[in-house]
């Protein structure tokens, strides 16, 4: 019987072991049984072979996109071996990157700090008292406390001011857990939470009172996002915490209907002035994010921002492939447009206006890997913001029970248990290793088409193979026009000199 005594003292140091390590999310949360999922995705590869999914195929994250994510936030070899196992030549819309011969030096990719700025000021085209250029061209997308985790949420925060990045609050307002001395956009939705009366409706001092309090760079005015655009949200009574309560000012234990449009503004001429209101106010860039449909809107804005002084500071475009905690089945997989799309038909409206230089473009969508992020740039994008990727970073397994409650890494859930299982301060390390590693790949993937920052890519350095053994670059394929996608001259000598000096 000896052994058996033996055999329960090494479970039960096991189980004391994880639960009060922090490294691992799975093992605090799951004890001894945690390990288990170590060891099949260790042998992973060898079964894959005969009864399982190629590493490719899974979705909306492949295995290949997923190791990549989580070896470069663990600061691990990222690198593969034995060639690629796509097939190139037969895979319809696989993008190539189209490098220089002679390429360029590339001496700064070892820069555990490395820093890639925005090639425009946000803000600056409209001379807002506070506009500023954003030290990273990789940003965190709006993920609200409330569908993420407080730990989460903290671990976001600490690892974008690691990494020097934009954290996107989402629309649920400015929580506690977002001040851990990250730069903040904060979102605005249709609840105006933190912002808002009791009667629902958007409360200007309530904003600048936010605005004051809290280390706040820019503000986004929620239209849509990619996920369920065109609806609204419920936030059932029961969910509505004291916590929750305070931080997004409503009523206790009530339920809380996001509507599906704004009720400060009806048409684009409002929009314009609400955006102007709230910028004079407050001194800050004010920018817009919205998926793509209907066209009608796009035109509108172009048009009034070509004929008068009145605009936003930025355009956040979300693709129809974006992620969110819960959304109904048709939403998520029918409406709004893909982000190549519906990014490049906005992007193309403002151009043929010659107003696309006025603001900044951010891209969203699935874009938080080197390829997709460099394509978003080659299509004219200034920035990008990552989501569900920046949730693998910090320990998401893509188990999909986001809209469950039942997270098993303590991201996406509110259940105390569960949330223990997530250590800010080391999510927070391979949060900022990740977009850190993204941004020295974009600018590796610059240099070897002999340009210095990938804002200044054109949509001639990609192409699109059409698996007939074809292709033809992004400018064809989008109908762009020759140097659209590019900056202005002293935009594109600002960014570099501010480059050199970092």
């Amino acid at each position: 019987m000896t052994w058996i005594y033996v055999l329960a003292v090494f479970l039960l140091l096991i189980t004391i072991y994880d639960l009060t390590q922090k490294k691992h999310a799975i093992l605090r949360n799951f004890p001894i049984i945690g390990h288990f999922r170590y060891m099949l995705e260790t042998v992973g590869p060898e079964l894959r072979q005969y009864i399982v999914t190629s590493n490719n195929e899974e979705l909306p994250f492949s295995r290949d996109q997923r190791t990549w994510v989580y070896a470069s936030a663990k600061k691990q070899n990222n690198y593969t071996g034995f060639g690629t196992d796509n097939d190139q030549e037969r895979s319809p819309n696989y993008l190539i990157i189209k490098h220089d011969t002679l390429g360029r030096a590339d001496n700064r990719h070892h820069d555990d700090h490395f820093s890639l700025p925005c090639a425009k000021v946000l803000g600056g085209h409209r001379d807002r008292r506070h506009a500023f250029r954003p030290a990273s061209v990789v940003n965190i997308s709006g993920m609200s406390f409330g569908s993420l985790s407080s730990a989460a949420v903290e671990a976001l925060n600490r690892g974008s001011a690691i990494a020097g990045c934009l954290h996107n609050t989402g629309e649920g307002g400015i929580s506690p857990h977002h001040l851990h001395g990250g730069d903040l956009i904060w979102q605005l939705g249709t609840g105006y939470f933190g912002a808002r009366a009791p009667d629902g409706t958007f409360d200007l001092e309530a904003c600048i009172r936010q605005v004051e309090a809290h280390p706040v760079r820019a503000i986004e005015i929620k239209l849509s996002q990619g996920a369920k655009p065109g609806l609204g949200g419920v936030l059932p009574g029961e969910k509505v915490t004291a916590e929750i309560s305070r931080i997004r000012g409503v009523p206790m234990g009530e339920t809380v209907i996001s509507p599906a449009g704004h009720k400060s503004f009806s048409s684009v001429d409002e929009m314009l002035d609400f955006v102007e209101h709230l910028a004079d106010a407050t001194g800050l860039p004010v920018g817009i994010k919205s998926a793509v449909g209907l066209l009608g809107f796009w035109k509108d804005l172009a048009d009034a921002m070509a004929s008068e002084d009145r605009g936003v500071d930025y355009i956040a475009i979300d693709g129809g492939e974006g992620g969110t905690g819960a959304a109904p089945f048709a939403f998520s997989d029918h409406v709004a447009l893909p982000f190549k799309v519906g990014f490049t038909r906005a992007y193309s409206i403002f151009a043929e206006r010659d107003v696309h230089q006025n603001v900044v473009w951010i891209g969203a969508g699935k874009l938080g890997f080197p390829e997709t992020a460099l394509m978003s740039f080659c299509l004219g994008a200034d920035m990008i913001a990552v989501g569900r990727e920046a949730m693998l970073a910090i320990g998401c397994i893509q188990a999909q029970r986001c809209h469950t409650g039942h997270c098993p890494t303590g991201v996406a859930t509110q259940n105390p248990w569960l949330v223990r299982g997530l250590d800010p301060t080391s999510k927070a390390e391979r949060l900022a290793n990740y977009v850190i590693t993204l941004r020295k790949e974009l600018t590796r993937l610059s240099h070897a088409c002999a340009v210095e920052h990938p804002g200044l890519l054109t949509a001639k350095h990609m192409e699109v193979l059409d698996g007939h053994y074809g292709s033809r670059p992004l400018l064809e394929v989008f109908g762009y026009e020759d140097g659209w996608e590019l900056p202005s001259e002293a935009d594109a000598t600002a960014v570099l000199q501010a480059m050199r000096s970092a």
